[in-house]
């Protein structure tokens, strides 16, 4: 097998990057969400991400895609790693750059390591283990993340000698519910009449929601949905990372992957939201409001999207990371697993110390989250 590097999404070209998905891929993996963030600037340039995608091929045919990226700082990975780079500067090491093998700002597990027909998921990721430390001696790494694995590809990834680090996250699943009754129905009475309270005074209010997906985001609707999300980070006095052209972008590369929704009193419009969709998971990604409103953040970014996901059948809700207030109206909690290679061998023992500690208390939570969860005990 050989190894390859990419370091222009564009270059690589659409047919050859769309060559290793099938039609269920989740969006994050397209090729038009890749460039899209290239294109706009939201990767590359200062922003401490840089292109270099890794493809395995064998004889010439393709066994394995794998989007990556070159990092000079930690953030937009929501896999905490800046433990481990104060470690390594108190040592004198650089912990930067490193590799990640993910997707840009978006903590959602999903196939990370894109295969070709009929490869094989074990062979390539033997071959990967193999070639990491060349790969990071070659770029001058010190380490390879891959983020946000999904269940088949982790339990590959146990077999080689990787850090595991585990997390916790919130996900709603549809049990063939008819409406959202349905769902509440399931819950106990108090955290039922909660839910119901919550949503109650956001109708009182007058407050509707409009859906919009694909061509029916007009571009007006598209700029104030971007003011929100920019004011959300503003209020933390952050900056959005993801700038208006990679939304614009996508909403002529991949509008049917796209849902937008706006919360309006009369006419004036007080929230937006914008989520992504495939036959199977709804994600609920940004969010902001220009005014703010008892329950309307839990209106807009989870009943809404229940509401949705019974409305089309959709299996499944990915709300977006973190937030424990998430159990109290049903999602339930999963753990999200990553990876991790560090090419300074010496650190190896203090890391896999670090994880299993991690691993422990992650399933601790886990644990005690199961019985914060409000469903009925006997359904």
């Amino acid at each position: 097998m050989q190894l390859h590097l990419h370091p222009n999404t564009l270059e690589l070209g659409q047919t050859h990057w769309q060559q290793y998905l099938d039609q269920a891929s989740d969006p994050f993996n397209q090729y038009a969400f890749h460039a899209a963030l290239e294109q706009s600037g939201s990767v590359g340039g200062k922003s401490g991400w840089q292109t270099m995608h890794l493809e395995i091929t064998h004889q010439g045919d393709p066994v394995a895609l794998i989007p990556s990226y070159i990092k000079t700082h930690s953030w937009g990975e929501y896999v905490f790693d800046f433990e481990w780079a104060n470690a390594y500067q108190r040592y004198g090491l650089e912990y930067y750059p490193k590799l990640i093998s993910a997707v840009p700002f978006t903590p959602c597990a999903g196939p990370r390591i894109l295969l070709a027909p009929n490869a094989n998921l074990d062979h390539a990721l033997s071959f990967l283990q193999e070639q990491l430390p060349h790969l990071c001696a070659q770029l001058k790494l010190s380490s390879w993340h891959w983020l946000f694995a999904q269940q088949p590809d982790w339990q590959a990834a146990q077999q080689q000698t990787w850090h595991q680090r585990m997390g916790c996250q919130y996900h709603w699943y549809n049990k063939n519910y008819h409406e959202f009754a349905d769902f509440t129905a399931r819950l106990t009475s108090r955290k039922r009449k909660s839910i119901n309270k919550e949503r109650r005074v956001i109708a009182e209010q007058g407050i509707d929601f409009t859906w919009q997906r694909g061509s029916d985001i007009k571009p007006q609707a598209l700029q104030k949905f971007y003011h929100c999300y920019q004011s959300t980070y503003l209020k933390r006095s952050r900056q959005g990372y993801l700038t208006y052209d990679f939304f614009a972008q996508l909403l002529i590369q991949m509008p049917d992957k796209l849902l937008l929704i706006t919360a309006s009193q009369g006419q004036n419009p007080l929230a937006y939201a914008l989520f992504f969709v495939d036959d199977h998971t709804l994600y609920g990604r940004y969010w902001g409001c220009l005014e703010e409103v008892d329950y309307l953040h839990f209106e807009t970014c989870y009943y809404q999207g229940i509401d949705y996901c019974i409305a089309n059948n959709i299996p499944h809700f990915d709300a977006g990371a973190q937030g424990e207030h998430k159990l109290a109206r049903g999602f339930i909690p999963q753990t999200t697993h990553s990876y991790h290679y560090l090419a300074e061998t010496g650190f190896n023992d203090a890391i896999e110390q670090y994880c299993k500690a991690e691993a422990e208390q992650i399933d601790h939570y886990v644990l005690w989250a199961q019985t914060a969860l409000p469903y009925k005990t006997k359904q």
